[in-house]
Formats: C-alpha cells, sequence, structure tokens
C-alpha cells in the first residue's frame, strides 16, 4: 500500500542511472534518489525508486558520477568578487610583468585608485619584496595599492602613502611598514594594510551585488553549494541576507563574523541566528600573519633570514584573544582563529583549552593550521577543535616553505593526516581568492600532494595525503560537521537538502592526472538546478 500511495503522489525529481556517493557513515553507493520540496525522500537501487515513485521530472544521468554538494570550508566570497573587478596579478613571473600588467590596466579602466590582487615574489627570480620606486615614477598622482597572494601583504605608491599619512615613523600594533636605509619601501604587512583600507573608496552596493552575483556563477560552475565566508562584518551579513530573500543569491553560506570590537559587541548580544541559506554562528580572529609573507608567528627563527632573528608577529596581545575566549565560550559562538605558525598555533590552542577545559562539542577550528609543532598537535584531539586547512596551500608553498622553515620543521607543516586523525575529520577549503575555486584542484593536492604540473614527481610529504575518501568527507560531510550542519546536508541522505553535483568523469575512479580536469555538468541546491554545462 505504501509503495502504491508514494506511486501516485509525483515528487518533483527523480535522479536515476547515476553513481551516487551519498557520502554517509558507511560510504554507500546508490543508483537513484527521489526530490521533493528540496530534500531527498527516497535513495538506492534504481528498480526500487522507479517502482516505488515517480515524478513530474527525471533526470538520466548516464551512469555519471553524482557527490553532494561540495562545501568549501574556508574562503572570502566578497574578497573574490571584488577581485573580479581588480588588476590580475595571480601568476606574474616578474615585478616588470607586474609593472606592465599595472600599466595597461589603469590606461584601460581609468579607475580613482589602482587595486590589484594576487603578486607572489617567490614566483620571480629576485624573491625579495619588491619596491615602490617605479610605481611611483609611472603613477604620481594615482595612488596603487596592490594586495600581495596572501592577503598579508601589499605594496602601495608614494601617492597612497601620502593620502594614508604613513611616513617613516608610523608604527602599527600588530602591523609591519618596511623601511630600507631609512626610506619607505611601500611594503606593508597585516594590521599596517588597515590605515589604506579605509580611504579606498567604497564600491556601490549595485556595483558590489554584481560582483557577488558574477563570482557566484563561477562558484555554482565548480560544484560548490556552500560557501565558509571567513570573516565578514555587518552591513556584507545584512546584504547577503537580502539576496537570499529576494533570490539574487542561491548559494548557502555559513559566515564568521570578523573579530572587530564593535561587531564582537553586537552579534555577541544578538546571538546566532539561522536562515535557510545563511548561517551566522561563529567569529573569525587572526593570530598571526602568512609564511609567504613572513608574518606567520614561529617559535624559532625564520631559517631564510641569516642578518637577524625575526620570529613573525601576533596580530594581537595574548590577553585580547583569552577575553573573547571566554565570552564566546558564553554566549554558544564558535571560535575561528587563523593560525599559521607553529607559535601562533600554539597560543591559540592553549587558550582554546584553558577555556574548552575538556573534551566538548563546542567545535571550536583552527584555520589552516599550518604549522603545528609535535607536541601540540594531540591538543585538537584531546579538546575536539577542528583543523580547517586548504590542501593546494601545501603544493602552492612546498617551492620556498623549506627555505622559510628548514629540513625539521618543515615535516610539522601541511600535516593534514597527521591533523585528520586527532578526531578522525579534517575540514576542507581554498581560501579564495588566495588559492583557486577550483574544488579538484583541492582534491588533488589532498590526495596527490603535487601541483598541477604533476610536481614533485614522488609528491610533497606523502606521509600526509589523504585518502579520496577522507579528502571527499573533508569537502562535504566533515565540513557540514565543522558548521554545525551535518543533518540537513553534506551527504546525500533522506531528510536532507537535495544539493548535489553531477561530473563528467568520476574522481574517485580515474588516473591521478586526470583528477583537475574534471569538469561539473549539473549543480543542483534544494532541488533546484542552478548550473547547467553548455558543453
Amino acid at each position: 500500500m505504501t509503495s502504491c500511495s508514494n506511486k501516485n503522489k509525483k515528487a518533483e525529481l527523480i535522479v536515476h542511472n547515476a553513481r551516487i556517493y551519498t557520502v554517509n557513515e558507511s560510504f554507500t553507493i546508490a543508483e537513484a534518489m527521489v526530490i521533493d520540496n528540496g530534500k531527498i525522500i527516497a535513495i538506492g537501487p534504481e528498480n526500487e525508486i522507479k517502482n516505488r515513485h515517480s515524478a513530474h521530472q527525471y533526470l538520466d544521468a548516464q551512469k555519471r558520477a553524482i557527490f553532494p554538494g561540495f562545501i568549501d570550508a574556508h574562503c572570502h566570497f566578497y574578497g573574490y568578487a571584488n577581485t573580479l573587478q581588480e588588476l590580475d596579478l595571480v601568476g606574474v613571473k616578474s615585478f616588470d610583468e607586474l609593472l606592465h600588467k599595472a600599466k595597461e590596466f589603469q590606461k584601460n579602466n581609468k579607475f580613482e585608485w589602482l587595486l590589484g590582487f594576487g603578486w607572489d615574489q617567490n614566483l620571480w627570480a629576485d624573491k625579495h619584496f619588491p619596491n615602490k620606486n617605479i610605481l611611483d615614477s609611472l603613477f604620481p598622482t594615482i595612488p596603487v595599492y596592490l594586495t600581495r597572494i596572501d592577503g598579508h601583504a601589499a605594496l602601495v605608491n608614494q601617492k597612497a602613502l601620502d593620502l594614508a599619512k604613513v611616513d617613516k615613523n608610523t608604527s602599527i600594533d600588530g602591523g609591519f611598514i618596511e623601511t630600507q636605509n631609512g626610506k619607505l619601501t611601500g611594503i606593508v604587512l597585516d594590521n599596517a594594510m588597515d590605515i589604506f583600507k579605509q580611504i579606498i573608496p567604497n564600491k556601490t552596493k549595485e556595483q558590489i551585488i554584481l560582483s557577488l552575483i558574477e563570482a557566484e556563477k563561477n562558484l555554482l560552475a565548480n560544484g560548490i553549494t556552500t560557501i565558509d565566508e571567513a570573516g565578514i562584518n555587518k552591513i556584507q551579513i545584512e546584504l547577503l541576507e537580502e539576496l537570499h530573500n529576494t533570490k539574487k543569491l542561491k548559494i548557502k553560506v555559513y559566515a564568521m563574523i570578523s573579530a572587530e570590537e564593535d561587531l564582537l559587541d553586537y552579534y555577541l548580544k544578538k546571538g546566532p541566528f539561522k536562515t535557510e541559506r545563511l548561517h551566522v554562528n561563529s567569529f573569525k580572529f587572526y593570530s598571526d600573519g602568512a609564511l609567504g609573507s613572513r608574518g606567520a608567528c614561529l617559535l624559532q627563527p625564520y631559517s631564510d633570514i641569516t642578518d637577524k632573528e625575526e620570529y613573525g608577529l601576533i596580530i594581537h596581545p595574548k590577553d585580547y584573544y583569552e577575553k573573547y575566549a571566554a565570552l564566546i565560550f558564553e554566549k554558544g559562538f564558535q571560535m575561528n582563529t587563523h593560525c599559521i605558525g607553529d607559535s601562533a598555533n600554539r597560543m591559540i590552542l592553549n587558550i582554546y583549552k584553558n577555556t574548552l577545559k575538556k573534551s566538548n562539542d563546542r567545535r571550536w577550528r583552527i584555520e589552516h593550521a599550518q604549522i603545528v609543532d609535535q607536541q601540540d598537535i594531540e591538543t585538537f584531539g584531546a579538546y575536539n577543535i577542528i583543523p580547517s586547512v586548504q590542501p593546494t596551500h601545501a603544493t602552492s608553498d612546498m617551492d620556498w616553505a623549506l627555505q622559510r622553515l628548514g629540513n625539521e620543521r618543515i615535516t610539522n607543516a601541511y600535516a593534514y593526516k597527521n591533523l585528520m586523525k586527532q578526531n578522525g575529520m579534517i575540514a576542507l577549503g581554498t581560501d579564495f581568492p588566495i588559492e583557486n575555486i577550483n574544488p579538484f584542484y583541492t582534491f588533488y593536492a589532498a590526495v596527490v600532494r603535487k601541483n598541477l604540473k604533476g610536481e614533485p614527481n614522488k609528491g610533497f610529504q606523502t606521509e600526509n595525503k589523504l585518502s579520496k575518501e577522507e579528502a571527499l568527507r573533508g569537502m562535504t560531510i566533515w565540513a557540514a560537521i565543522s558548521n554545525f550542519e551535518e543533518n540537513e546536508k553534506g551527504s546525500l541522505e533522506v531528510g536532507k537538502t537535495a544539493d548535489f553535483v553531477i561530473l563528467n568523469q568520476d574522481i574517485m575512479n580515474i588516473n591521478e592526472s586526470l583528477i583537475p580536469k574534471t569538469k561539473v555538468l549539473y549543480t543542483f541546491i534544494n532541488g533546484e538546478k542552478v548550473f547547467e554545462s553548455k558543453q
């Protein structure tokens, strides 16, 4: 009788003739699923599903692989959207190439400020930070602000320095303004960047909306259905809610509130809240800078600086983090902290430990967990602290990270398998726009530990590579767990939202070299088709 009833009542959609990776607890593979009101109401063998259910629409997957929608556990949606309107410096091979692109960009755009993103001096023959002198001569009247690939350093020209009223005597807590021979070089790190961000003209609301919509199109085309926005403010949160309500944005957002004092005060009083597509439940802190710009705080000096001892920097005093950890714990929020260096990781892990006090289900996260001293790694497991990492950081950094850290310390870096073992899970993301938005690059870097050129031949520190199943879980159900959302997404099971992707090849069963070439054919959110490939 139940079968007859289900057959007579038509569902919205049946997806069949598929290889569906449910990513449930036993990693079951199904052949068909039934979707109604945005949720999965049945999943299983082809014949069983089609005998018991009917639908208004049928989608023949033609034996294609289907996966839960990918969750990017750490990214910068607004930041990525902004870069779509700025000078793209990702991958430039020299300072001369940067200068050429800057001249062409400004000639074609005539913006009030010349803004750019993505340069990395580690890719150049001369790996020293660039100097502003040529920028000053090329752009004497136009302020220039060019952000390094890690987002923790910028190159500015003299016009920008003048507008910001920065000189060689300016000092910033938690930041650094570089000088050489008593003169400003134009390089600013971490908190020193904020001086310039405050005076760069704001984009209009209409410009921001258009850039977010364009950014979303790219994400949906890559099969990303949920993003963990790692640090946004009240205006940005409210705009996302507005765009969701007006159906201009479909992508789901787990929002980390930027840990600024006014935002902390406001949201600690307001408390966590959740809508159908927006979940505001955490605060994003920064403990140190980035390894590439030598802002990461290390226990021992940088190995590639010989004329002095350089340890990096801590953004705020220790008691700042202790104060807010206690308040966040009391108010029921999640605390997510950017930690790159082993000194920063140790400080924040100890603060977490002293606040949490015992095994718990508060799911506080360490974002990046890039270099963790061996004696600190067990703290993750003992206090149920979740490592949230970006596998492509390992393959992007590997060519120069050894010089920064030395032979012994590098073995404690990018140790994803060791981190995963602590709680039996790890959350994976990209950190876009610092890395590419493509989730298949994440998967490839996690399981193969090579860059897109297939280097190094035997992989980078392969003792810390993840299995394919572990990597897939890290991009789906484990990421959902890190967001307190495992009951609604992250796997394809009855009762969960129908967020899924159909791929042109099965990433679980192809030659590893083909993984980065994978394409998304369809992306669905809440059972709605939000992307279809034109191929």
